[in-house]
């Protein structure tokens, strides 16, 4: 089975006056606005499933600060998962506002959504280094309570500037990860290159939780990266994910073709640890 676990849906309405929501919501205003922005619809997701031999994808609406934008993100998802069971898989966004993201999350669950994210820690002004869960702890504890992983927004902290880059360093979310130990965590875009630092042992024994997905890999990293997770022993906790539609799938099959990596590895980056992540049979 092979599973793109970073796919953004857009209800069509947003879609087609995203000028006037971003009004409110200065991250999906510049985000909205980058050269390399593209919205999409679940029936765009499917097409590009079919067209690259996808089985499923893990789609989520843009996480708002606003809680009523969220809910009506989370709407369109949970109705398009009803309508393509067979090819969607349902993630909810919710903004750290105390109660109303536990209760979101709890509603959202019982519509059959199966995890949280993708969050913006900059975007939404999550608290990474919220030690004692004051404010973060409506969000991380009912993850916990009903056993769904978190999909966190990362970035490298060197490098060019681009259009999502945040200030969020890795210290913060180090902290974020130890300070929620038994909580799946799902670092976007690997890590930020978190994961290099899992030669660590203090790092390794505190991340054992921690996935990596590969979204936006060409525009960062050559395919070493692929050989680099096999070398720190992480590769059963990479997660293929796309980003659909800022970059389509196509993207990375050259790539995964000069990796190095064995059709086994391969599958297990592709589908086999997200399927596991999941609990997909």
């Amino acid at each position: 089975m092979k599973i793109d676990f970073h796919v953004h849906i857009t209800p069509p309405d947003i879609i087609e006056n995203w000028e006037k929501y971003a009004e409110k919501e200065p991250y999906f205003s510049m985000i909205s606005q980058s050269k390399v922005n593209k919205f999409a619809t679940a029936e765009n997701v499917i097409t590009a499933l079919d067209e690259n031999n996808f089985d499923k994808a893990v789609v989520f609406g843009f996480a708002f600060r606003d809680m009523g934008l969220c809910r009506y993100v989370n709407d369109y998802v949970i109705d398009k998962i009803g309508q393509y069971p067979e090819k969607l898989i349902g993630f909810a966004v919710v903004p750290p506002c105390g109660r109303e993201a536990a209760k979101e999350i709890e509603r959202c669950y019982g519509a059959g959504l199966k995890g949280i994210g993708e969050l913006f820690p900059e975007g939404q002004n999550i608290n990474l280094e919220d030690e004692k869960n004051k404010e973060t702890g409506f969000i991380t504890g009912s993850c916990k309570e009903l056993d769904l992983p978190l999909l966190l927004h990362a970035n490298e902290a060197v490098g060019h500037y681009y259009t999502g880059k945040t200030s969020v360093s890795l210290k913060q979310l180090e902290i974020f990860v130890k300070n929620n130990a038994d909580l799946k965590i799902i670092l976007a875009h690997w890590g930020g290159g978190l994961l290099f630092y899992e030669t660590m042992k203090e790092i390794r024994d505190s991340f054992c939780n921690v996935y990596y997905d590969t979204s936006i890999t060409p525009f960062l990293y050559d395919e070493r990266i692929y050989r680099v997770a096999k070398a720190l022993g992480v590769l059963e906790r990479i997660i293929f994910g796309s980003d659909f539609p800022i970059l389509p799938h196509s993207r990375y099959f050259e790539g995964l073709q000069k990796s190095g990596l064995s059709d086994e590895e391969k599958c297990l980056i592709l589908g086999g640890n997200a399927q596991r992540l999941l609990k997909i049979l």
